[in-house]
């Protein structure tokens, strides 16, 4: 069977003496390297390994400072910059079907209770949790990424959900003030 990857994240910039990168999540998600997790670097770098090794990681914004296993300098690392670091999706956490927009735009949504609620539209990241716009017949649902409301995806593609008894679409124009004359 054929290994499969995912593009996880972009090298901005060099960083420092030490050899560190600046290395930016790609397609909305959020940062998913670790310390010992092998990477690709997309397209391979002329005279330096393209296979790495994330040694470290700091910092907690957007961009992270990574640092690779055998590579020491700051000319070191210039030769990663502009490239693309992919991971094995073996090596990815479990849960990471659950933030990958790439993947669930365009699925199926089906709760316990209500059926068929619609298709996802959106991924919004959030500080708490995320988000997923999910557009139906009955206008756009905001499904909370949490445990207690996320059941899976079954067989066919379609992600099972939980919702609250008391969840409801919102239809176009319906949070809109109507201002009297």
């Amino acid at each position: 069977m054929r290994q499969s990857f995912r593009q996880l994240a972009r090298v901005e910039k060099a960083h420092g003496r030490r050899g560190e990168v600046v290395a930016v999540p790609v397609d909305g998600l959020p940062c998913y390297l670790r310390p010992g997790m092998t990477v690709w670097a997309v397209p391979p770098p002329l005279k330096a390994p393209r296979r790495l090794r994330v040694q470290g990681l700091r910092g907690d914004g957007e961009g992270r400072l990574v640092s690779f296993a055998g590579v020491g300098d700051i000319d070191a690392a210039s030769a990663y910059v502009g490239t693309t670091l992919l991971a094995a999706t073996d090596d990815l956490p479990a849960d990471f079907w659950l933030h990958d927009a790439r993947t669930l735009v365009g699925r199926p949504v089906r709760d316990l209770r209500r059926g068929d609620v619609g298709n996802i539209v959106e991924v919004m990241r959030g500080v708490a949790n995320d988000g997923w716009v999910v557009r139906g017949p009955d206008g756009d649902l905001l499904v909370a990424v949490v445990d207690e409301q996320v059941v899976g995806i079954d067989e066919g593609g379609v992600v099972v959900v939980r919702l609250p008894a008391d969840a409801r679409a919102a239809t176009p124009g319906e949070d809109e003030e109507v201002s009297g004359s």
